[in-house]
């Protein structure tokens, strides 16, 4: 099973994506959690990616869908995963159509965490992240806005979208997502 875990930043697709991993027995990529691993080891690509998110701008696609097809070869992916933070734009869900059309699979859901903005910012200034300060996270949402929440009307388009509120209990917004998932 292949789950896309959507919206924007700050609505809770980490937290979710690591329940439901575990409820469902398959594995969790976070691109958010990649980048800031090759970030903090200065890898080549953690420091030209380091430019993007501290200006709070999205790291360019090509750069994106290499690091999510190289972790994608692991075996821990092999029986599906909870993709969080990926894709973000149209180039990026082509590269992802693409490499699972490959491997002989397809994207099965994409759950799109509803949150408004005022909600968002004042859970991301809570989490005390260097990038996390207010002009950098209205700057993000600008961004998604503009880049990624197009992608809600694509996978509309394709079936494979559901809208879950993602206000609440952790626990209550889990199982609002299990439920559409099963």
């Amino acid at each position: 099973m292949i789950v896309v875990l959507f919206g924007a930043p700050g609505v809770g697709k980490g937290t979710q994506a690591v329940i439901l991993a575990q409820k469902l027995g398959i594995a969790h990529l976070s691109t958010g959690d990649a980048f800031r691993a090759a970030i903090k080891n200065q890898t080549e690509v953690g420091l030209l990616a380091k430019g993007y998110v501290d200006a709070g701008d999205l790291v360019p696609d090509d750069v994106v869908a290499r690091i999510v097809e190289e972790a994608m070869n692991g075996q821990e992916f092999a029986s599906g995963c909870i993709l969080d933070g990926f894709p973000r734009t149209r180039a990026q869900a082509n590269a992802l159509q693409a490499l699972l059309a490959a491997k002989g699979t397809a994207v099965d859901r994409v759950v799109n965490l509803e949150v408004d903005d005022e909600t968002i910012i004042n859970r991301l200034l809570q989490r005390g992240r260097a990038d996390d300060q207010e002009d950098i996270i209205r700057n993000r949402l600008s961004v998604y806005n503009a880049e990624t929440a197009p992608l809600l009307e694509y996978y509309s388009n394709l079936g494979l979208l559901t809208s879950v509120d993602g206000i609440g209990e952790v626990e209550d917004v889990s199982s609002r997502i299990l439920a559409v998932l099963k």
